[in-house]
């Protein structure tokens, strides 16, 4: 009976499948995506990193470490750190980040470059390897030169690839590789230049996890570090695993969403078949029998629903190495698992049944002799059998979120947001039928009246079409504003107190010249501050190494291996609120100086006011006292402290300066860069025009990537909406009838049926809109801290471009129903 019955409703039953395809699709081809990923790094550790294991260090090796280092016998070196580009040909200036090496690295993987012997040579001949993009933009090829402080290199080849690196973090400060011979000789490094200082090596036989455990410590207690190829591949396996479980919430909405539209059909569905089903019940069959009829097409739905989405899945999860590529420093072997694949089957099975149950339970509690008589007033009378699958459906949410996100509170987190969106567009969308209901125009004119009408008729789908719309757009449009929120910081204000263009490590014996050549070219110098480098030696009298030992202090560890970049003044700065103490401008030449600290510092540190803290600023150990806890605005263009030094101590120690001004155009700053590396080749520049742009760049492609999961739930709220008025189209025709016999017009009917999907797209997105508006001030103001500005393209762009698409879907279906003769309809009937 199952089967003949479905065979005669089987294009209905086809969009009930619809329905989940893809949310399915979307979860499996992500399930497969993330188990290929995990494998590849498994795989790929050693040509991630290039050797067995690295130690290295944001300082020159101390004594003990450069022993470590001789005594496993590093097979190569490094030095790399940011440093300005010139390229003679065109006089253009770039940021890059230069790579000094030693040796015969990587030892895994390779270096690919254009032409292919270039790696190889470039030790030899001297030259350069330059990131490839970064000769596109600049027009420049193998052949021409790159000038890096004192020394102009030939390149000798484009750079495509090296292992660990990504398109992304290349975007920034682009690759150049240099022998290391001649780092020296550029004259780059100076005091306060940021450096790393790697050694690698090759030790396939080595026990890494006892080198890791022995040797680690130690150098931790000399501010260096060890990596192991297998330690480096876990948390990189970590970082992508937190991407791949948000793009499984992502799925999982667009899965629920075709859940959502299941249980609106099969609703439609099983209160058209309850006369069949009464017939049945008169004719001796049991209630169990006619409720495995349904539930018999149910299962054949969710089992051909769940082989579907799984082929398309597995198809899908082939695009995604080119749609990640540019954030992986990898390229992605695909290969088929059967656990995902059995997963969307079950997937599909069990939250079609889950969801299809509550129309479901009309079959089994239907009295014969009701529905005969064309009553339904027993349709709601399981309410222990409705709150029985409702809890279910609840707990199945959160057990699928529990699984995705390894945490049972983010699971009950995710849950709870999911029911509090759900019951806030359902209740949106309730509360509109019930003020229709009391402040009806009846003024109005018959097809406007008659369309509002048929938002609270019998079968209406009012309720699931708003949910199906309105979080879909709720989706497309929390991510724009999210985008917003952070590129809020790089739009630059047309002002000459934000400034755009910072020098770092300027030297002291630069600064008059620097300040010369500002003066000369009518640029203000905004900022002029002293730096000077210390480490912490001890804190309330522990010495740092007695701190990292002791297991029992409250206190984050960065700071202890942390080179701190310190300034002083005689004042607060604008971006600085005093929270705790009084503020010491000026030292009076006391033996324990005040000193001023950040909010975050004193909470990781576990610092507060009076606690002493002693510096070593290169070598002289100053002893100091916690004087005042500042807020500060880390957001803002301002160069900003976390250890702010009163005046009058630290004049004469070493230092060097970061200088601010505001280049007014593009042609300016380019000219100001030019002049600075051709006469000062070691000060590092930063044109936030270029960074921001960058950012803008990258997050664009990280939305991309966002928008591409959100279509899924897009999507698939669209497959609910034409499932849901395709099933109602029995409906629309028998009103279509009953209206055409009273005399409506065809045109009339179309106007109605239009206005009606209007309303509902307006209400639909309009609520998805407005709650995402909600949404995106929490993230703005709890996650992000920055202001929300909302934009006005959701209102301008995405309502009424969904309202038009729902409209249009709406009035698809019309024609069949505009084509069917009233005397079909009322012979059925009769």
């Amino acid at each position: 009976m199952a089967w003949r019955d479905g065979k005669a409703s089987l294009s209905r039953l086809m969009l009930f499948m619809a329905s989940i395809i893809l949310g399915i699709a979307a979860v499996v081809s992500i399930q497969l995506f993330s188990g290929n990923l995990k494998d590849n790094i498994k795989k790929q550790s050693k040509s991630l990193m290039g050797a067995d294991f690295i130690i290295d260090s944001r300082q020159k090796p101390t004594e003990k470490v450069q022993a470590i280092i001789d005594s496993l016998g590093a097979d190569a070196s490094e030095v790399n750190f940011v440093s300005m580009a010139a390229f003679p040909k065109n006089e253009d200036t770039k940021l890059v980040k230069v790579r000094a090496i030693e040796g015969a690295f990587p030892f895994y993987g390779k270096l690919t470059t254009v032409p292919e012997n270039a790696e190889s040579t470039y030790q030899e001949l001297g030259g350069a390897l330059v990131d490839a993009t970064l000769l596109l933009q600049y027009n420049l090829k193998p052949g021409d030169s790159i000038k890096l402080g004192k020394v102009t290199f030939p390149i000798l080849g484009a750079l495509k690839s090296i292992p660990g690196s990504t398109a992304i973090s290349s975007s920034v400060a682009p690759t150049v590789i240099i022998p290391y011979r001649f780092l020296e000789k550029t004259e780059l490094l100076q005091l306060g230049s940021r450096t790393e200082y790697q050694y690698f090596f090759k030790a396939p036989d080595m026990d890494l996890e006892l080198l890791d455990k022995e040797i680690d410590p130690v150098l931790d207690d000399e501010n260096a570090d060890l990596d192991t190829h297998t330690s480096t591949s876990r948390n990189l396996g970590r970082r992508y695993e937190n991407v791949s479980r948000f793009l499984n919430l992502v799925a999982f909405i667009a899965l629920l969403l075709g859940c959502i539209g299941i249980a609106s059909s099969v609703h439609i569905y099983i209160k058209e078949k309850l006369k069949n089903v009464a017939v049945l019940k008169c004719l001796g069959a049991s209630r169990k029998q006619s409720f495995l009829i349904y539930m018999i097409q149910i299962l054949g739905i969710g089992l051909i629903g769940g082989i579907i989405g799984s082929s398309i899945g597995i198809a899908l999860q082939f695009a995604f190495p080119y749609i990640l590529e540019e954030f992986l420093p990898f390229a992605v072997e695909v290969s088929i698992s059967f656990q995902p694949i059995l997963m969307g089957i079950a997937l599909g099975i069990l939250m079609s049944v889950l969801f299809a149950l509550l129309p479901l339970l009309g079959t089994w509690y239907v009295s014969p002799l009701e529905v005969l008589r064309g009553q339904e007033e027993n349709e709601q009378k399981p309410k222990k059998a409705r709150i029985l699958v409702f809890m279910a459906i609840l707990l199945f949410i959160f057990l699928f979120s529990f699984w995705m996100l390894k945490s049972a509170f983010n699971g009950i987190l995710f849950t709870i947001g999911i029911f509090i969106t759900f019951a806030i567009v359902a209740g949106i969308s309730n509360v509109f039928i019930k003020l229709i209901k009391k402040f009806f125009p009846t003024s109005w004119g018959f097809t406007s009246r008659q369309s509002l009408l048929n938002l609270f008729r019998p079968n209406n789908q009012t309720m699931v079409l708003v949910v199906a719309i309105g979080l879909g757009t709720f989706l497309i449009s929390t991510l724009y504003f999210t985008k917003d929120i952070l590129l809020y910081k790089t739009s630059l204000e047309d002002k000459k107190i934000d400034a755009n263009i910072i020098l770092m490590d300027v030297q002291r014996n630069q600064e008059k010249a620097l300040l010369t050549h500002f003066k000369a070219n009518d640029l203000e110098v905004i900022d002029n501050i002293p730096i000077i480098t210390m480490r912490i030696e001890k804190i309330r009298g522990k010495t740092a190494n007695e701190i990292r030992k002791d297991t029992t202090i409250k206190m984050r560890r960065w700071m202890l291996n942390r080179e701190f970049r310190v300034t002083y003044r005689d004042a607060l700065a604008e971006t600085e609120e005093l929270l705790e103490g009084e503020f010491t401008g000026k030292a009076n030449g006391q033996n324990i100086v005040p000193i001023s600290i950040s909010e975050s510092l004193a909470r990781d540190a576990n610092l507060k006011l009076e606690d002493k803290v002693t510096f070593n600023i290169q070598g002289v150990l100053m002893d100091t006292k916690v004087g005042s806890i500042r807020k500060v605005d880390w957001s803002s263009m301002q160069v900003n402290f976390l250890i702010l030094f009163p005046t009058g101590v630290l004049e004469k120690a070493p230092q060097f300066n970061v200088m601010t001004t505001y280049a007014p155009n593009e042609e300016v700053s380019a000219d100001l860069q030019r002049n600075l590396v051709k006469n000062f080749p070691n000060v590092t520049i930063l044109d936030l025009r270029q960074v921001f742009t960058i950012i803008e760049d990258i997050l664009n492609k990280v939305s991309w990537v966002i928008n591409f999961m959100a279509f899924f739930s897009i999507l698939t709220g669209f497959i609910v909406l034409i499932g849901s008025v395709r099933n109602s189209k029995y409906q629309r025709i028998k009103e279509s009838v009953l209206l055409r016999t009273l005399g409506a017009k065809s045109k009339q009917i179309l106007q109605i049926t239009a206005l009606e999907y209007v309303y509902l797209g307006i209400l639909g997105s309009l609520t998805g809109i407005l709650l995402s508006l909600i949404g995106s001030q929490l993230l703005a103001t709890f996650l992000f801290k920055e202001p929300f500005i909302p934009s006005s393209i959701p209102f301008v762009v995405f309502l009424p471009a969904i309202t038009f698409l729902v409209v249009v879907i709406g009035l698809s279906n019309l024609k069949s129903v505009l084509q069917s003769p009233p005397l079909e309809v009322l012979r059925k009937e009769v």
